[in-house]
């Protein structure tokens, strides 16, 4: 009676469902059509009941029936997974794939093709500050909007991330609608956010024949874009701190513009790259720009400065990363700012990095902005003489300043002595 009860307690459940595939989608049928076509077979030779002989041609015919709808399914699994394997699972484009698979057909057909690729400016902060979710129906959007703006000229596709492409038919004159159509529907805004895109374009045969040179003008051509989008927002935005800077100490002025030209000497001394030179540059003339925060009765106290008012004025280098960090373009010479007060010796501030741990830009920045406050009149000091103020510079070297940029900055002045006697 227990045993009825809990039995009858248990919810019901619902019958398996018989699922048959893979080899025996194929071995019933046929064994059932061997079974019906072998007594076919002998009732050629021996007569044998009609209704046999009807079941037995009914199975070959449910059999050929079977194949076929096998054969049509399959079909249609095939179209399927190529039609996924060809497209943007995430906003239903054409992905890098069908774009290599069509791009290699024009131009084995020397068709004139216009190759455009563009990149998007503003996603990654969108990510950041609204998830990842938005993120992906912000990119569905802009998908829908670009194919839509493509449709008269011919084909979008997402790359993979939140780079795009479009392909479509004409020459160098043929472009300018084509970008501008594009560069339109790749853009939006919102209540703390801007979404655009860079682009770059190839045109084809007359700018490349092989595909991935194609894909590779039109890429350089992108990020050359990109590039000279971001150092003009670094410049515009460092014309503004500037002058702020300006306006709250006009001596600063000569003082920045020194640092920031020795420190591209010294740069050049040691053999940095152009990208890394007009970096340091920046960070050299920006680097006190966190001293905006700092109140002028610390900044120009004639008398030693009590605890916590140095606790205070060690801040300005964080505050200065932090203003900095507002312009996307001013990212890595925030990052060098941050660091240009830290010592070889670990007794910097504000993280207390060592050696190598300090970005080798901002050694640089400490170095020169060393040299010339030791070289310079104040109210509160006399100047150094330069031998002096080398000679305290190697004196330190190891311990408060970096050692290989304290010499590249003593052949840089001695070249210059030398010049000048010349």
């Amino acid at each position: 009676m227990g045993g009825r009860a809990i039995a009858a307690w248990q919810p019901r459940r619902a019958l398996a469902a018989v699922r048959v595939d893979g080899f025996w989608v194929f071995a019933l049928p046929t064994l059932f059509g061997t079974v019906a076509l072998s007594v076919l077979v002998f009732d050629h030779f021996n007569p044998v009941n009609n209704v046999a002989i009807a079941f037995s041609t009914s199975a070959v015919a449910a059999v050929i029936a079977r194949m076929a709808l096998t054969f049509r399914q399959n079909t249609v699994v095939l179209q399927m997974s190529r039609r996924d394997a060809e497209t943007d699972s995430l906003t239903g484009l054409a992905n890098r794939r069908r774009l290599l698979f069509d791009l290699e057909a024009r131009i084995e057909a020397s068709t004139h093709t216009i190759l455009l690729l563009f990149d998007l400016d503003g996603f990654k902060s969108y990510n950041d500050a609204f998830g990842h979710p938005a993120g992906d129906s912000l990119l569905t959007r802009l998908a829908g909007k670009l194919a839509e703006a493509a449709k008269p000229f011919g084909q979008a596709y997402r790359m993979g991330g939140d780079e795009f492409c479009v392909i479509a038919d004409g020459d160098a004159v043929d472009r300018g609608p084509i970008v501008v159509a594009a560069l339109r529907a790749l853009r939006d805004k919102g209540e703390g956010f801007e979404i655009s895109s860079a682009y770059g374009a190839a045109i084809l045969p007359e700018e490349a024949t092989d595909l991935s040179e194609a894909l590779r003008i039109a890429d350089t051509r992108l990020y050359g874009n990109k590039d000279s989008r971001r150092a003009s927002a670094g410049r515009q935005t460092r014309e503004v701190l500037l002058s702020a800077l300006y306006e709250r100490d006009a001596s600063l002025r000569g003082h920045l513009s020194a640092v920031a030209r020795l420190a591209r000497a010294v740069g050049e001394r040691l053999s940095l790259p152009d990208a890394d030179l007009q970096e340091l540059v920046l960070a050299a003339e920006l680097h006190d720009v966190g001293k905006l925060a700092i109140p002028d009765s610390i900044l120009s106290k004639p008398g030693p400065l009590t605890e916590d008012e140095w606790i205070f004025a060690h801040r300005h280098t964080v505050i200065g990363e932090r203003i900095l960090s507002a312009a996307p373009a001013l990212a890595r010479v925030a990052r060098t700012v941050r660091s240009t007060h830290e010592r070889p010796d670990g007794m910097g501030y504000p993280d207390g990095l060592q050696g190598d741990q300090i970005p080798l830009l901002s050694r640089i920045v400490a170095v020169c902005n060393a040299f010339h406050a030791m070289t310079e009149e104040t109210p509160y000091r006399s100047a150094l003489s330069v031998d002096e103020a080398c000679a305290e510079l190697q004196r330190c070297s190891g311990t408060q300043f970096d050692g290989a940029v304290v010499e590249a900055l003593l052949e840089v002045r001695r070249e210059l002595a030398l010049q000048l006697v010349a």
